[in-house]
């Protein structure tokens, strides 16, 4: 079946915050493949518009959404390259293109997986938390919260990390604290942007600092800890 196709996905990742944050073999691949899949054409064409990257068929590419658009995708595998790009960061983390990559990797098409930012990595290192293990499950979901961190308790890692958006952030870590204790916590907020900001200390501090805040606002990644 490989042979029926003659193009190949590239993975490339993209900025999370600073437009800076791409590689030259990111820029290069995006110079090169005729066609980009994207969550969102508007945030690709401003990254592509930044570096002077013209005449791309951009694809939308988004869940739920994806399911449909693979065997098109693939239409244009047969003679052509493609690039898979986040909104932000490296595709197939908290999105759906770990799909079409499967998909791929089953029909034999050969898959070129760039390296580049990733938001949770960054807020890992600038955490000050362990690193030496942790745990990333993407964005805790709205409907049995806590049963979701009681099942993360039998998990061993030094650090455990998720994704939040403000709204829920408060609420998330009063979950964390009923479920963990006096954990050790960091928020990771606008990682990479003008704003960038790391609330560290115990879950206590970090929940009274969003709470004396009128509003929380940007990407957010809670990290914690229950090692000293």
């Amino acid at each position: 079946m490989a042979d029926e196709f003659k193009g190949k996905l590239f993975v490339v990742p993209t900025p999370i915050g600073n437009l800076k944050d791409i590689t030259l073999r990111a820029l290069e691949v995006l110079q090169k493949a005729p066609f980009i899949a994207c969550e969102d054409t508007r945030r690709t064409k401003i990254l592509l518009n930044h570096y002077g990257i013209k005449g791309k068929k951009l694809i939308s590419y988004y869940e739920p959404k994806e399911e449909r658009q693979i065997p098109k995708l693939f239409k244009l595998l047969k003679n052509h390259d493609i690039a898979l790009v986040s909104d932000a960061g490296t595709p197939a983390i908290s999105d759906p293109g770990y799909k079409l990559i499967r998909a791929c990797l089953n029909s034999g098409i050969v898959v070129e997986v760039l390296p580049g930012p990733s938001a949770f990595v960054t807020a890992l290192v600038g955490s000050g938390l362990p690193t030496d293990s942790f745990i990333f499950v993407g964005f805790p979901p709205k409907k049995g919260t806590k049963g979701f961190f009681e099942n993360l308790r039998s998990c061993r890692a030094s650090t455990f990390i998720v994704y939040e958006s403000p709204k829920r952030v408060v609420k998330t870590l009063e979950i964390v604290r009923e479920v963990f204790g006096n954990v050790r916590v960091c928020v990771a907020r606008e990682l990479t942007k003008i704003h960038e900001e790391f609330i560290r200390g115990d879950i206590f501090e970090v929940m009274e600092e969003l709470k004396n805040r009128k509003t929380v606002k940007g990407e957010l990644t809670i990290l914690f800890t229950e090692k000293p």
